[in-house]
């Protein structure tokens, strides 16, 4: 494990950001920019942004425009929103206790995906954390935005129904069934199954060049025009800031990096702040010195899940999660006054700029 304290970089470069993004996007060298076609929309309660060198042989701007939104569009309003009434996420969260819901390809591969890590986790990532974050006030229910600390009795009463042993995944048939009354939340998840469809479809069209951007989810293939590969940066921990601090080499390699972060999205009661980094086995924001986690991995969705995990676990039970995986993550800590990163050994080679391209 790398540690290392250094100071915030200020901006010095130009800076092709996504709305509420963790991660940006650095452009060295306008002369390379002009060379590549950039897309953006909104997605998922975000921006999207892409960039890939011209449009595919056979389709139009126009064109490419709309299948990625609606692609997007389905993904969010038709399967995982929960802000949307009649999206397949929000009809499952109503669906009778124990009865079978036959479920989309995509949100049984989602749920799947998300079991999967709430085991492996031991519950720091729990899907069924939804009746947990409106409570608190960061999801779509009664108290959004509010800014109210519920008490112990509240909190204690979701705590009995949230716990991803209460979701049974039936693949054979193709069913989900929840045994308590709970509510699904694939919010940490979600936006980086969508970077993966969306790799997944420039791939099908023979795009060997791209950089792909939804909300701060990334997923990177090939190389910039005249470069040796995309060069994202992670921004500085601090909120309202416009600062780098660390930027990373994608060396030409195909990868996902998802981060998670508790300075963008909090609220402040009676002198306390309140994270909207809800940890699903007490109920209670997280409260440790861990402000930001970056994952990188061939998965966007088990990377943006990773990262939220880790945010959960704290700086040293998450550093142990994943060296013993061989995970590439990286950590910042609030040291007041500062930040040190911590990075794993499959990480640190992301931060060295290679001499040549590929590994």
């Amino acid at each position: 494990m790398h540690v290392v304290s250094k100071p915030v970089l200020k901006l010095r470069f130009l800076i092709l950001p996504a709305l509420l993004a963790t991660a940006l996007v650095l452009t060295i060298g306008r002369d390379d920019s002009s060379r590549l076609e950039s897309l953006d929309g909104y997605t998922m309660g975000t921006r999207y942004h892409l960039q890939l060198a011209g449009v595919p042989e056979g389709l139009s701007r126009e064109s490419l425009v709309t299948e990625i939104d609606d692609l997007l569009r389905y993904l969010d309003r038709e399967v995982f929103s929960t802000y949307v009434q009649e999206s397949e996420l929000s009809r499952f969260n109503r669906h009778p206790v124990g009865s079978a819901f036959a479920a989309s390809p995509e949100l049984l591969e989602v749920m799947s995906l998300a079991l999967e890590i709430a085991a492996n986790t031991d519950g720091a990532f729990d899907p069924t954390i939804g009746a947990l974050v409106d409570l608190w006030g960061f999801g779509p229910g009664r108290n959004q935005g509010k800014g109210i600390v519920p008490s112990t009795t509240e909190i204690q009463s979701l705590l009995a129904n949230t716990s991803f042993q209460h979701l049974l995944f039936e693949s054979a048939a193709g069913n989900l069934r929840k045994t308590r009354d709970l509510k699904i939340d694939l919010s940490g998840i979600a936006k980086g199954y969508a970077v993966d469809v969306l790799g997944s479809y420039l791939d099908g069209l023979g795009v060997e060049n791209y950089f792909l951007d939804i909300g701060g989810e990334l997923k990177m293939k090939g190389n910039k025009p005249g470069q040796k590969g995309w060069v994202p940066a992670i921004e500085a921990p601090e909120n309202g800031t416009s600062a780098v601090y660390e930027i990373l080499f994608s060396r030409g390699e195909t990868l996902a990096l998802a981060g998670s972060g508790d300075y963008r999205n909090y609220f402040e009661a009676d002198g306390e702040r309140y994270s909207h980094e809800i940890d699903p086995r007490n109920g209670q924001p997280v409260s440790h010195g861990l402000v930001a986690v970056y994952v990188i991995d061939a998965s966007a969705a088990r990377a943006d899940a990773l990262a939220t995990a880790y945010m959960i676990m704290g700086l040293s039970k998450a550093c142990s999660h994943a060296a013993q995986i061989g995970q590439a993550a990286y950590f910042i800590v609030n040291t007041d006054p500062g930040f040190a990163d911590y990075t794993t050994d499959a990480f640190a080679r992301y931060l060295e700029e290679p001499a040549t391209n590929g590994p």
